[in-house]
C-alpha cells in the first residue's frame, strides 16, 4: 500500500446514505483509502445532515458522494439531499472541486450505471472534476475471479453487489478494497488540486 505523496494535506468529504448498511461499509472503504494516502477525511450521512456538516462539505477538497441503487437510481433520501444542493448550486460553492462517487445493489449489475452517472450529472452541474475508479475491469477472463478488484466493471465510480436479504458482511472483499482504491485515487487527485492552487 502506497502512502501519502508529498504536497499540501487535502480534505475529503464523503456524502452518502445507506439504507441497510451496505452502502455504508463502502463509505467507510472510502473514508480509509483517502485517509491512506494522507487525506483529512469527515463521512456525512445526508439524510441527518447537520448545517455545520453542509459547512463541512462546503469547505472540503473533493467530494465523494454515495447512495444505493434502488429501482435503477439513488436512493430517495440522497435525491432529497441532492435537490437541497440547489443553493450551494446557485452560489458555485462546490465549483472546481474534484468529485466522485460509489453505489450497491442486490444484483450484479442493477443499474448502478445510472446511479453513477446520476452523481457524475449532479457534479457537473455544481462545476465539479469528476474522478473515475482508473481501474480495467476485473473479473473478465478465465484467469480472473469475484476477488479481482473492479470485479463488476465499473469504470465511473466503485460499485458493490450484496444480497438483499443479509446484513452489511454480505458486501465483499473485492468490493471493500475497489471503494478503498476510489478513496486513496480522490485524495491524489484533490492533492493536485490544492498544489496548484498554492
Amino acid at each position: 500500500m502506497a502512502g501519502p505523496s508529498a504536497g499540501p494535506s487535502p480534505t475529503v468529504a464523503i456524502a452518502y446514505h445507506s439504507g441497510n448498511g451496505h452502502t455504508a461499509v463502502l463509505a467507510q472503504a472510502v473514508r480509509e483509502g483517502a485517509a491512506d494516502a494522507g487525506a483529512a477525511v469527515t463521512a456525512i450521512q445526508v439524510d441527518t445532515i447537520t448545517e455545520r456538516q453542509w459547512q463541512q462539505l462546503d469547505g472540503a477538497d473533493a467530494i465523494v458522494f454515495g447512495a444505493p441503487t434502488y429501482m435503477g437510481t439513488a436512493s430517495a433520501a440522497f435525491h432529497a439531499f441532492a435537490q437541497a444542493t440547489s443553493g450551494r448550486w446557485a452560489e458555485r460553492a462546490w465549483a472546481d472541486k474534484p468529485a466522485a462517487g460509489f453505489t450497491v445493489s442486490g444484483s450484479k449489475s442493477g443499474d448502478k450505471l445510472h446511479t453513477l452517472q446520476y452523481f457524475g450529472v449532479l457534479a457537473a452541474q455544481h462545476g465539479m472534476h469528476w474522478v473515475n475508479l482508473g481501474l480495467l475491469p476485473g473479473w473478465n477472463s478465465s484467469a480472473g475471479s469475484e476477488h479481482d478488484l473492479n470485479r463488476l466493471g465499473f469504470y465511473l465510480g466503485a460499485a458493490g453487489q450484496a444480497d438483499v436479504d443479509l446484513g452489511p458482511e454480505a458486501v465483499t472483499k473485492a468490493d471493500v478494497e475497489t471503494a478503498r482504491h476510489l478513496g486513496r485515487r480522490v485524495a491524489e487527485t484533490a492533492r493536485r488540486f490544492a498544489a496548484a492552487r498554492v
